[in-house]
């Protein structure tokens, strides 16, 4: 065949194609299953009304997977979205034109923490501030501490022993671990850098008027806010401090994170856990 081809000067790959029995054409799409499949994005849509279609994809092949199913495609769960007009309107608003050229994400878990403060405020005018770290590796939120008064020192330290806890176990760090965060007074105060330093963290801080320089803390505030905050109760502080346990553990467990191979945190660190050498 080679000889044809290039005295034809024709492709070898396609003549040798062209002279293969015809291929059976695959199976179009099922309507029948689009049946089936829409009642269960209807469902998932009704505990995640922030979720867009590609977050939905994650959570039904989930259940797909459980069930036995095949997984399917993202194209198809968009169709079906999109057919039944279930799509998130697009995003119409302006970006700030201030971008950060740093890198807060890390390759490895434990080499860096980032740390911010936000506000919920209540339908009875009450507010309830919180403080959180997340690891910028897996993006887990390890700790968090919450109050009705203000940002204090008290808080940050005690999320800081919280998140040495968590990972190591012990009342110090195993290696020295970067603790992001900006120039907020709780963190910034002489005893939280102190008490930082006595459990293996080195304080990091942002420059002045760079919420960009921690961008990843600032997003996870943005996404608790639409996905939990705003689509729940919040009558007043009691209800929103009984919620949040249950608030963060969704986002650790359940929430699918681009970054992370549509994966959800715990499932991100399961995955890496598997990988790790036995011996």
């Amino acid at each position: 065949m080679k000889r044809v081809t290039d005295a034809l000067a024709v492709s070898r790959s396609n003549t040798y194609e062209r002279s293969r029995s015809p291929r059976p054409r695959p199976e179009r799409y099922s309507k029948a299953e689009d049946a089936f499949l829409l009642p269960l994005i209807v469902e998932l849509l009704g505990g995640r009304q922030t979720y867009g279609y590609r977050r939905i994809q994650r959570l039904l092949n989930r259940q797909l997977i459980a069930g036995g199913r095949t997984p399917v495609n993202h194209k198809r769960v968009y169709r079906i979205m999109r057919q039944n007009n279930l799509l998130l309107a697009r995003f119409t608003g302006s970006r700030s034109d201030k971008a950060h050229t740093g890198k807060v994400s890390t390759l490895q878990r434990n080499q860096r923490w980032c740390s911010d403060g936000f506000e919920i405020v209540c339908d009875n005018g009450e507010r309830v501030r919180v403080i959180f770290a997340l690891d910028t590796c897996d993006r887990e939120v390890m700790a968090y501490s919450a109050t009705t008064g203000g940002y204090s020192a008290d808080m940050a330290q005690s999320v800081m022993l919280a998140c040495v806890e968590k990972r190591f176990g012990d009342v110090k760090t195993l290696q020295s671990v970067e603790w992001l965060s900006d120039n907020g007074s709780c963190y910034t105060a002489r005893e939280t850098i102190t008490f930082a330093a006595a459990l293996g963290i080195v304080s990091k801080f942002t420059p002045a008027r760079s919420p960009q320089s921690n961008g990843m803390a600032e997003a996870l505030v943005k996404t608790f806010k639409r996905d939990y905050v705003f689509c729940n109760d919040r009558s007043d502080a009691e209800t929103v401090m009984a919620q949040l346990p249950g608030w963060f553990e969704d986002y650790n467990e359940n929430a699918p994170h681009k970054a992370l191979r549509m994966l959800s945190p715990r499932e991100f660190i399961r995955s890496l856990q598997n990988l790790e050498c036995p011996v």
